[in-house]
């Protein structure tokens, strides 16, 4: 009878086990172990794939699995706060800024940490978080939308564009500490990518720009989101208490 208890425990566990495996290697996702299952960790890299499949060579972040795990960690009443890991080139401009605007409307403790890179899209993926980190050795690059391979030849075009351009601007703004003005600077500087407009801000500066709140590692950003999940339980002790 106990053999065949112990059968049944390592099954389970094996079933779990190749549950957790599968999910890390397609959906780049992983329940973080803290005495109970109540963090998830949720990682951005490599390219953002939206509309468009990209070569099976790319490592890609696809927004139809991404999505459908933001609703699922929203409706989950045992995840009670996210760590966002990001280290993305950027990519679908779309695809990035819903995924973006879905973090941002979380009603759960969020924290964000850039590891390597935040770049074009990844900016506004990186300031969705409730608190954002940024590793001392991560760039974050910002620029403008751009086309690659096409030729833009109506004028709708472009106004779409400027469209797509204000709706950036205006969530890194509102999501951040930086001015409007002071991102549309850094966004259109001349001076520093070759051939290309844009900047460039490693760790410590993105901070000072007040584009990211801290500078920061894994110990930081964790011991931060526990930090806001026990803020979130007192204020709903004093709910209750009213």
């Amino acid at each position: 009878m106990d053999e065949e208890r112990l059968d049944i425990t390592n099954e389970k566990e094996n079933k779990e086990n190749s549950k957790e495996a599968e999910n890390i290697e397609k959906l780049g996702t992983t329940n973080v172990p803290e005495g109970k299952d109540n963090l998830h960790c949720l990682t951005i890299i490599g390219q953002i794939e939206g509309h468009m499949t990209l070569p099976p060579q790319n490592k890609t972040t696809k927004y139809e699995h991404i999505l459908p795990q933001l609703a699922a960690i929203e409706d989950n009443p045992k995840i009670e706060g996210v760590l966002i890991l990001i280290n993305t080139v950027g990519g679908d401009v779309e695809a990035g800024l819903a995924i973006a605007e879905m973090i941002a409307s979380l009603g759960k403790p969020t924290v964000s940490l850039v590891l390597g890179g935040g770049h074009s899209i990844g900016v506004p993926l990186a300031v969705s978080a409730k608190y954002s980190f940024v590793a001392p050795s991560a760039t974050m690059t910002i620029h403008p939308i751009r086309m690659n391979g096409l030729v833009i030849g109506v004028a709708q075009t472009f106004e779409y564009f400027e469209k797509m351009q204000e709706r950036i601007v205006d969530f890194v703004v509102r999501n951040s500490k930086i001015s409007n003005e002071r991102f549309r600077e850094l966004m259109l500087d001349t001076g520093m990518l070759a051939k290309d407009v844009g900047t460039i801000v490693v760790g410590e500066e993105a901070v000072k720009e007040g584009l990211i709140d801290e500078l920061g590692g894994l110990k930081d950003a964790m011991e931060k989101l526990n930090e806001l999940i026990d803020l979130e339980k007192d204020k709903g002790d004093e709910h209750h208490d009213v």
